[in-house]
């Protein structure tokens, strides 16, 4: 559970919560805490100042100040350490300005199921890709559906491996796969080619009806069965990349630079001045989408779920 502040970042831990909620308890007990105390807390957790805290609660600095004194006060607790880099939120702090959040999040989804006359999709659901499939083909599709779910967060996490799933860390992946793991559901939204590209500049530059001597690209040790490194070491077992990468968005964009050439999948390619230097070359995978079996009890995963499988494509 994330509470995000300005510039920087604020993450709530859990067992700062547990280790905050007998302060909690013994507080409540001798003040009555309303919404607007928590507005106020949470304010000054984010803005971490008096002045950027007055801005987000559109009142002065002198009232936050006054404001922040009583609710302390009344709580007997303190809430701020007052520092030269400003207020810094005590553990007490983070637990009710978590809760205000939560508050606020809830608060907004009424509105918005409100203003559209029905349900709302409301929680927060983790999502884990590559960073290929993210750029590509995952942020064009949450440009596409997601303002329609205004209370629904996403939680993105780039890896190259089904872990986050097995661990639960996650609760849907979009994953480049011939065989997905038989412990999780999902959907095959299609095949995936991989051809030979290089750039328009680097083809006119280099001969590269040798490829026995153009400069390779390819993934490094972290993906030693990516299909691109499987069919090199089959068709050019005496090839030795000239530059090695752990993820392949880089790898496209260093041939988008004109640094040599690589085996790339067609969803990768878009719009630039990557040429092909081959028809497919017989190495398919496939994009998959994935989730655990727990999770299909959740609406907000299979909302999530189904919108993905209806905007996820490539020409």
């Amino acid at each position: 559970m994330g509470l995000w502040r300005g510039d920087g970042h604020y993450r709530l831990a859990f067992t700062q919560s547990i280790l905050a909620l007998p302060q909690l308890i013994s507080a409540s007990a001798q003040y009555q805490l309303d919404y607007p105390d928590l507005a106020l807390v949470l304010a000054l957790v984010r803005g971490g100042s008096l002045a950027r805290a007055a801005a987000l609660l559109k009142v002065d600095v002198s009232t936050v100040f006054r404001a922040v004194r009583r609710l302390e006060a009344g709580l007997g607790q303190q809430l701020f350490d007052k520092s030269r880099a400003g207020y810094l939120p005590t553990s007490l702090a983070l637990t009710l300005a978590q809760q205000a959040e939560a508050a606020e999040q809830a608060l907004e989804a009424a509105r918005v199921g409100v203003a559209q006359g029905g349900e709302v999709i409301s929680g927060t659901v983790r999502l884990t890709c590559t960073d290929s499939v993210l750029q590509s083909l995952l942020l064009p599709a949450l440009a596409r559906f997601m303002p329609n779910y205004p209370a629904l967060v996403i939680e993105l996490c780039t890896s190259n491996d089904f872990a986050n799933l097995n661990r639960r860390d996650a609760d849907i992946a979009v994953r480049l796969t011939a065989t997905p793991p038989e412990h999780l559901v999902g959907r095959c939204l299609g095949a995936v080619s991989y051809r030979l590209y290089a750039s328009s500049e680097y083809r006119q530059r280099v001969d590269c009806s040798d490829l026995a001597q153009v400069a390779w690209i390819a993934p490094d040790d972290f993906l030693p069965d990516h299909p691109s490194v499987a069919w090199r070491r089959q068709q050019w077992p005496g090839v030795q990349p000239a530059y090695r990468c752990n993820s392949m968005l880089t790898v496209a964009e260093l041939v988008r630079a004109g640094l040599g050439v690589a085996a790339l999948p067609d969803f990768l390619i878009g719009e630039g001045n990557l040429v092909p230097l081959s028809e497919p070359l017989g190495q398919e995978t496939a994009l998959w989408l994935l989730t655990r079996p727990d999770c299909r009890a959740l609406r907000s995963v299979v909302t999530l779920f189904d919108e993905l499988a209806r905007h996820l494509h490539w020409a």
